[in-house]
């Protein structure tokens, strides 16, 4: 019977475990149901009881039907029948129940008693681990919460469909889609090209945005985080590692109303430009729109944050500035395989909380005036690897040249012409979408057919 908390005996419950295993020596075919309720042997709480269900998977395995005799003599072969119980613990278990029928009941319940010994296991872990003067407190904190996780995770029933079924349900997709005339199934990234391409930015995806320095990184991620938070009300969070939160916002106002930062830093800028503020200011006070900025952030403070603003907060995107700031609690290791952790870590972390994750990556040395290409990620292969999709700024050095002498010449230009190429995507295409940077205002615009 299951047991209280003032007995210190963990939750379970034999009679039901040995209601389980009596089903499965009856019915062979209760065993492709316990499967696919992703039943495992240490679910079971009683000794015997695991390796009589050991055994009964060992058989299945083998494509032999478990029952009485073969289960017993597996155990022999094995040598665990003693710590089964015996032959007449193992022809007891089909006395327990009349039928299989409730077989699926039978191991739900005792899946529920195992999370429940789980749960007090992590909880256990947590009272040792706030003892432990050795580990760090933000370290115990992501390894309580990874293992809440891999606990729910782990509760997700297996089963297979025929193609007939998801076909429906794709067909379904395929005619909202078309009712509606909106082709965008992730985020829209408030580019049309790249929307076209992309079909906005996907969920469980690990999305790369990567330049050489000052080409416009954070004006390109901070534009969509915008849109998406701004105008069309999807909640958005901007970790910033590198800039203050001020210095965003400065940077948001000053492209929203298209006043010039330098200006809107300095000052000086006209009553009709402070308007224009004041009204940008009106509409993005009460925006989703979520800003963490912590220099020197480390994996683990970033991994919890973005899971308190997925459960708190109800994010549905976050955009990482960037990549080559987030510390690592292992510095021992070299920085390359620092990057390979954060890399798979930040990829985990886009399909646990189902949302995409962005973030921002300098470039090597190598793509300095040269078409960038994968292999310029910097630090680490794994990026190009984990990342579902690879998102590149570069400037025509012929132009630039062109705008660095005007600029000499104390003649500013403030379009800047700016490819972002899509360099990788898993399900999708790769291209080329034609922007402009209003360097002035830290804004891209896509450029028109007639531009």
């Amino acid at each position: 019977m299951a047991q209280g908390p003032k007995s210190n005996i963990p939750p379970h419950d034999d009679e039901l475990e040995r209601a389980a295993l009596g089903s499965l020596l009856m019915d062979s075919e209760a065993v492709s149901v316990v499967i696919q309720q992703h039943l495992r042997p240490d679910d079971f709480y009683s000794r015997a009881n695991i390796r009589v269900f050991e055994a009964v998977l060992s058989l299945d395995a083998k494509g032999l039907r478990p029952d009485i005799q073969t289960v017993v003599q597996e155990l022999k072969h094995t040598g665990k029948l003693d710590e089964a119980g015996g032959a007449s613990y193992v022809s007891g278990l089909t006395t327990v129940i009349p039928s299989s029928a409730n077989i699926e009941y039978y191991s739900q319940m005792v899946k529920s008693y195992s999370l429940k010994r789980a749960l007090l296991k992590v909880a256990s872990q947590i009272g040792v681990d706030a003892y432990d003067e050795s580990k760090d407190s933000r370290e115990a904190l992501e390894e309580v919460q990874q293992s809440i996780f891999e606990l729910s995770d782990d509760r997700h029933v297996v089963s297979s469909r025929k193609i007939g079924e998801v076909l429906g349900k794709t067909f379904d997709i395929i005619d909202n889609v078309r009712k509606s005339k909106n082709w965008i199934t992730g985020i829209s990234t408030g580019y049309e090209k790249l929307d076209q391409m992309t079909a906005g930015f996907q969920r469980d995806e690990f999305i790369i945005i990567g330049a050489r320095p000052s080409v416009g990184k954070t004006a390109l991620a901070l534009n969509m985080a915008a849109d998406m938070s701004f105008h069309k009300k999807t909640p958005a969070a901007f970790f910033s590692l590198e800039m203050s939160g001020i210095a965003l916002v400065q940077r948001l106002l000053s492209s929203e109303a298209m006043v010039q930062a330098q200006n809107l830093r300095s000052g000086y800028f006209s009553s009709s430009d402070y308007k224009k503020i004041i009204d940008v200011a009106g509409y993005i006070n009460d925006a989703p729109f979520h800003i963490v900025d912590m220099p020197n952030m480390k994996l683990l403070d970033l991994r919890s944050q973005a899971r308190k603003l997925r459960s708190q907060q109800q994010v549905e995107i976050i955009f990482i500035d960037y990549l080559g700031l987030i510390g690592h609690e292992n510095t021992s290791l070299p920085r390359y395989e620092q990057i390979s952790e954060i890399s798979r870590s930040l990829k985990s972390l886009a399909r646990e909380l189902h949302i995409p994750v962005v973030v921002l990556c300098q470039l090597n040395r190598d793509a300095q005036g040269e078409v960038p290409t994968l292999a310029n990620l910097r630090d680490s292969g794994s990026i190009e690897q984990d990342a579902d999709l690879v998102l590149f700024l570069h400037r025509d050095q012929a132009k630039k040249k062109k705008n660095d002498k005007e600029e000499e010449n104390q003649t500013p230009v403030d379009v800047i012409p700016t490819d972002l190429i899509i360099a990788k995507q898993r399900n999708g295409p790769t291209g080329v979408v034609k922007l402009e940077l209003k360097s002035k205002v830290s804004r891209f615009v896509a450029v028109t057919r007639e531009q």
